[in-house]
C-alpha cells in the first residue's frame, strides 16, 4: 500500500483544515504536549466567522489562541478536563469552564453521551505502516478519536514515539487531514526544588514502601519531590503503574531503583497513560520497550491497578477536613485543577494485595498577603470533595502519617489533629468539639 499518497492526498495547510469546523460545533483537541498548537491558531483567525464553537481539552499549558481571542466568549467556549496552572489562570478570568470526571471513565464519557463533530490533535510523524503514534497523550485520545465526525492530525516532529501495548495510534485511512509545520521545542516540566516539608513528608512515607512495590506518583509537584527523594533511598526494585509518568520515575530509572522486576502484573514494564516533564524524559520514553503508554480507561481501572501487589499510591491534595473528606481541586470555591486519577488510585491501591493510598500536603500554607492558615481544617465551606471521608486512607504532613480507614468520627479528628501545625491544634480541637466529635477523654 502507497500510505505515502495517501497522506500527500489528505495533507492540508491548518487554515484549509479548520474550515471543517462549523458554528456550533463541539472541538475536542489533544491533551498536554499534544495539543494543537498551529491548528488552534488558524481556528482562531476564523473567530469572527463562528460562533458558539465548543472546545475541550485538559492539561493544556497555552497559551489558546482560541480563547484569548474571544474574552466575550461569543465565538469559543473552553472546558477542560484537569485544569494546568495555565487554565487556572483562564478559569480566574472566567475563560474556562471546569469538566467533573474520573479519568478512567473519561473515554466511556464520549463513548455514550458526548458529541465530538471535530477532533484535533498533535502527533508524530507517520511512519511506513501509515500509523501515527498518539504520544503523550494516548491515555485518551484514542477513545476521543474513534467518537470524533472528523479528525484533523497535527504532525508535530517533537513529539516522543511511545510503545504501546494497544490505542497508541492511528492509522492515516481512519484521517480526514493532516497538518505539517515547525513547532517549537516541548514544554518541560522538570521536579519542583524540594522544601523542608517535602523532604519530611518523603522521610516519614520511605518506612512504608518495600523493595519491589510499585508507584504510581499522581500530578502535582509533591507526588515528584517525593519520588525524586525516593530515589535517593536504599528502596529498590520499585515498579511503575501510573496515570501520568513524571520525571520522577525517570529519577527514579537513572538511579537504579525502577526495574520493574518484580511487578505482579505487566512484570518488566512500565506502564503509564500520559507523558510529560523535561527533554530528558522524553528521549527516554521515545521507542524505550520498557515504557508502555495505555489508555487510561484500563490503566487507571481499580481491578487493573489492584492487580499489582504492594501497590503504593501517592497524590496531593489542598487541604482535608476534621471528617476525613479530601479537597484536592479547590481553594474554597476558586477551580484550581481537578480531580484527575486519585480517586481511582485510592480505590485500587486500597484494593491490592499489600497496597496503601498516601495522600500528602504540607501542614499549612501561606496566601499572597502573607497570612498563614491551616491545611487541616474543621469543615469545608463550598471546598470541592474529590475523596469522600468513606474512602480515607492515609493522610501525611511533615507531622506524621495517619490511617483514617475504620476510624469513628472522634477517632479521625484526633488522628489528624495530630498532624496538624501546632500552632492550629487547639482551635482544631475546639472546632470539633461544637462538631461533636471530640471526646473529653481525648487528651489536649
Amino acid at each position: 500500500m502507497d500510505y505515502y499518497n495517501e497522506y500527500r492526498q489528505k495533507l492540508r495547510t491548518p487554515e484549509e483544515a479548520v474550515k471543517l469546523v462549523k458554528s456550533g460545533d463541539w472541538v475536542d483537541y489533544g491533551t498536554n504536549v499534544c495539543f494543537p498548537t498551529l491548528l488552534d491558531e488558524a481556528l482562531a483567525k476564523r473567530r469572527d466567522e463562528l460562533f458558539d464553537v465548543k472546545i475541550r481539552g485538559n492539561l493544556c499549558f497555552g497559551p489558546i489562541r482560541t480563547v484569548e481571542s474571544d474574552p466575550e466568549r461569543e465565538h469559543f467556549c473552553y472546558n477542560s478536563w484537569h485544569c494546568s496552572s495555565y487554565e487556572r489562570k483562564l478559569s480566574d478570568r472566567g475563560l474556562c469552564n471546569y469538566i467533573p470526571m474520573i479519568f478512567r471513565n473519561l473515554v466511556p464519557y464520549y463513548r455514550h453521551f458526548l458529541t465530538v463533530n471535530v477532533a484535533m490533535m498533535a502527533v508524530t510523524p507517520m511512519d511506513r505502516h501509515g500509523f501515527f503514534n498518539l504520544s503523550c497523550a494516548a491515555g485518551i485520545a484514542r477513545g476521543i478519536l474513534k467518537e470524533a465526525d472528523i479528525v484533523i492530525l497535527e504532525v508535530n516532529e517533537h513529539l516522543p514515539r511511545i510503545l504501546g501495548g494497544f490505542d497508541e495510534s492511528i492509522h492515516i485511512s481512519e484521517v480526514d487531514h493532516v497538518v505539517e509545520g515547525s513547532h517549537p521545542p516541548l514544554p518541560e516540566f522538570p521536579i519542583s526544588q524540594a522544601s523542608q516539608e517535602d523532604i519530611a513528608i518523603a522521610n516519614i512515607l520511605v518506612p512504608f514502601i518495600e523493595d519491589g512495590a510499585t508507584l504510581q506518583l499522581g500530578i502535582g509537584s509533591m507526588p515528584n519531590v517525593v519520588g525524586g527523594i525516593l530515589a535517593q533511598s536504599d528502596v529498590k526494585d520499585l515498579g511503575m503503574h501510573t496515570e501520568l509518568c513524571g520525571d520522577a520515575y525517570y529519577e527514579l530509572f537513572k538511579a537504579g531503583k525502577l526495574t520493574n522486576r518484580y511487578k505482579t502484573f505487566r512484570p518488566g514494564k512500565g506502564v503509564t497513560g500520559i507523558v510529560f516533564g523535561s527533554r530528558e524524559l522524553y528521549d527516554w520514553v521515545d521507542c524505550n520497550p520498557g515504557v508502555v503508554i495505555e489508555p487510561l480507561e484500563y490503566v487507571n481501572a481499580a481491578e487493573t491497578i489492584a492487580r499489582q501487589y504492594n501497590m503504593i499510591s501517592i497524590n496531593n491534595c489542598i487541604s482535608v477536613d476534621l471528617y476525613g473528606q479530601v479537597n484536592a481541586e479547590s481553594s474554597g470555591l476558586r477551580h484550581i485543577s481537578g480531580t484527575g486519577g486519585q480517586l481511582d488510585y485510592l480505590t485500587g491501591a486500597a484494593m491490592a494485595h499489600g497496597g496503601k493510598a498516601f495522600i500528602c500536603m504540607t501542614s499549612t500554607f501561606t496566601d499572597e498577603k502573607g497570612t498563614v492558615s491551616s491545611r487541616i481544617v474543621p469543615h469545608f465551606n463550598g471546598e470541592i470533595v474529590t475523596n469522600p471521608r468513606s474512602q480515607s486512607y492515609y493522610i501525611v504532613t511533615e507531622y506524621g502519617a495517619v490511617n483514617l480507614t475504620g476510624r469513628t468520627t472522634w477517632e479521625r479528628a484526633e488522628l489528624l489533629v495530630s498532624i496538624a501545625h501546632p500552632d492550629f491544634r487547639d482551635g482544631l480541637i475546639q472546632e470539633a468539639e461544637k462538631q461533636k466529635i471530640w471526646r473529653r477523654s481525648n487528651k489536649r
